[in-house]
């Protein structure tokens, strides 16, 4: 068939699909979804100003946008960046999009889309002055799609770093007293602890374990071995009356294998040992409860509790759950009965101490043997240099050589001085984290309450505060002198409130004592909670304590800043800035003072 005889036939069905193809909606541009979405667009960030709160900037950010501007394949988007150093870095912080199942609609305007999220980043000081901007666009929903971007919208300034106001006094560091004595002999005691309802030895970090085995491997002359064990009044240990036996007993075999094994001085006949077991000792709970942090008044509680009301021994620890601070006995007291404690009494041949300082360099520059001076007289001879370098190389040979606890502590202590007279950050860090990790080395030889207070406190120093803070419980755990406890938990409270742990800080101020560190730390929690006036009654308790200190006037500047009392907080600061210069340009850069920045009283107050 001539092929025009089949075009009228094809004709009237083109026509028809054109004529449908006319009749659909036109899609509508992405400007014009841009265009809707921003025609009634309300942005709010909490807090308006942003805050950093612990190692974190913690913020809300409310969209609400019209219904309208829905399109089917096609989306708006905020993008949220916050941009710091003059606007030369940026984070990129996260992404609120329009599309189902991610907005809801408005309760009070049914025309209105909402989208509500948290958003968080890292704190560091560079990025404090800074701000936070949206990014609107419109982009197609499909892989590849166009995308038109809208003009940037500032949403809110920041940082404001109130919460890093924290005072933490730091205690002196100093090298442990080192002296050589001719008689070695002496009585080395190693304490233990047990799991819950356990007797099995743990052989591991932190269990004392590797010092038994080193004393033992030392073969000084053995003369007898005291072995004693005890539990806690928890369910899990009282379930067998025979625990503390079996936890003698487990210490002892250890002991007896390892002699066998590793010591050619010693035989386990010739060795006396003396066990004993302490079964339901109240007075040794009542003499760990006497030596806590607790306040006299609990302490009186636990006491009358336990000496005068009458009970079975199980029943008097169950009415120990009904007190209000059980859990610091949970927490603090009852892993510490569950001890055991080998005491060794031991004698060792003499040594005259004779060319000590030359016989230590010999030593470390690897020219004669190790064994030329015994580990005390080569500790000592670090005590004969000023050089924290020198120091810094005996001590490593020492701790290389005999792995003492004193050995490392000293080297930690001597690691930490170096990193304070460094002036390159990345160095001094590096000083402190292996500080923090001999300090560490050194408690786990030698647990005691203070030695893991060094290691909490180097951890603190060194920024890692998730070790800090599991070490400064450690230390509350094994107990000490009150005036040590007092310490431990000030400085925990301190870093509790780095990290935003403000309800925890609270709880282990109230088990330390009104120190100006506490005091302070105290109020610092109270402006960041909103209790200004609660605040402000607290540092004035401090300026009896330290009248000249130029933080605490800050810091009432801050207060009045807060309550939007600008003669007071120009006064406040007018004191700061008259006691130290610094303060003025840190006023300046505080957000804290953004209302009256550009106020006459404010500025006359850093002149």
């Amino acid at each position: 068939m001539p092929m025009r005889m089949l075009l009228p036939r094809i004709l009237p069905g083109v026509a028809g699909l054109l004529l449908t193809a006319a009749a659909l909606p036109a899609c509508s541009p992405l400007s014009n979804v841009l265009k809707q979405a921003q025609a009634g667009q309300q942005l709010t960030v909490q807090p308006t100003v942003l805050e950093s709160n612990g190692e974190n900037v913690l913020f809300e950010v409310t969209a609400k946008v019209p219904a309208s501007h829905l399109r089917k394949g096609a989306a708006y988007n905020l993008g949220l960046s916050y941009r710091y150093q003059n606007g030369l870095r940026e984070d990129t912080v996260g992404r609120l999009t329009f599309v189902s199942g991610e907005f809801v609609y408005d309760e009070r305007q049914k025309n209105m889309l909402v989208i509500r999220r948290q958003f968080s980043f890292p704190y560091s000081p560079q990025k404090s002055p800074g701000e936070l901007v949206a990014l609107p666009d419109a982009r197609e929903l499909r892989p590849g799609g166009k995308r038109v971007k809208a003009a940037e919208i500032r949403l809110a300034r920041g940082i404001v770093t109130t919460s890093r106001l924290v005072v933490r006094q730091d205690t002196a560091l100093a090298l442990l007293p080192e002296s050589v004595d001719n008689n070695m002999s002496g009585t080395r005691v190693l304490p233990f602890f047990f799991d819950a309802g356990q007797s099995e030895v743990r052989n591991f970090l932190g269990t004392n374990v590797a010092a038994l085995e080193d004393f033992i491997e030392a073969n000084q002359r053995t003369e007898k071995v005291m072995i004693a064990a005890g539990h806690s009044p928890d369910s899990l240990d009282r379930h067998d009356p025979r625990l503390a036996d079996k936890r003698v007993r487990a210490l002892m075999n250890y002991y007896k294998k390892r002699v066998d094994t590793d010591s050619y001085l010693n035989k386990v006949s010739q060795i006396d040992f003396e066990t004993e077991a302490y079964h339901r000792r109240w007075d040794l709970f009542l003499s760990k409860v006497q030596q806590s942090a607790l306040k006299p008044a609990q302490i009186d509680s636990v006491l009358l509790l336990i000496n005068d009301t009458p009970g079975t021994y199980a029943q008097k620890e169950k009415r120990l759950h009904q007190l209000s601070f059980y859990d610091y006995l949970e927490q603090y007291i009852y892993p510490v009965m569950r001890f055991g404690t080998v005491a060794v009494r031991y004698t060792a041949p003499k040594r005259y101490d004779s060319e000590i300082y030359l016989l230590s360099k010999k030593i470390v520059e690897k020219q004669t043997e190790t064994d030329a001076l015994t580990p005390e007289e080569l500790r000592y001879s670090a005590t004969l240099t000023p050089l924290l370098a020198e120091k810094q190389r005996i001590y490593e040979t020492s701790v290389a050589t005999t792995g003492a606890w004193q050995a490392y502590h000293n080297l930690a202590v001597v690691l930490q001085l170096r990193s304070e007279k460094e002036v390159n950050p990345k160095v001094a860090r590096a000083y402190q984290r292996r500080a923090a990790v001999n300090f560490t080395l050194a408690a786990h030889r030698n647990p005691t309450a203070e030695l893991f207070y060094r290691v909490a406190s180097a951890y603190h120093r060194a920024n890692d505060k998730l070790e800090a803070l599991q070490n400064y419980d450690y230390a509350i755990k094994l107990g000490g002198s009150p005036t040590m406890l007092s310490k431990i938990f000030a400085d925990k409270a301190a870093l509790e409130i780095e990290i935003g742990q403000l309800d925890d800080a609270l709880r282990s101020l109230s088990y330390s004592s009104k120190t100006y560190q506490n005091i302070m730390n105290r109020a610092l929690i109270y402006v960041l909670k909103g209790n200004y006036p609660g605040a402000a009654d607290i540092y004035q308790q401090a300026i009896a304590l330290r009248p000249q200190d130029p933080l605490l006037y800050y810091c009432l500047a801050v207060v009045a800043a807060r309550q939007q009392n600008e003669s007071a907080a120009a006064m406040h600061l007018r004191h700061a800035v008259s006691l130290d210069r610094t303060y003025a340009n840190r006023a300046v850069e505080d957000l804290e003072f953004r209302d009256f920045a550009k106020g006459k009283p404010f500025l006359e107050a850093l002149r």
